[in-house]
């Protein structure tokens, strides 16, 4: 019985724990693909002549980011 109550509790904690890990890990991916990909992405389409893809691209992540609330 006492194994039972201590592998329950023993789920709590580190289900916790994961589910904090997954949520920074997903933050982490979002910051850098923010700030890694999109950038190398818009610079390549404008060296690669997609300069009319890219700058509408750039227009909406600059919106975005004026009215995106920081957390």
């Amino acid at each position: 019985m006492l194994s039972i109550v201590f592998f329950v509790l023993f789920m709590m904690v580190f289900g916790k724990m994961i589910g904090f890990a997954i949520r920074f890990a997903w933050g982490a991916f979002k910051v850098a693909m923010f700030l890694v990909f999109l950038p190398l992405a818009l610079v390549f389409m404008a060296l690669g002549g997609l300069i009319y893809i890219a700058l509408p691209i750039l227009i909406i992540a600059g919106v975005v980011s004026l009215f995106a609330k920081a957390v």
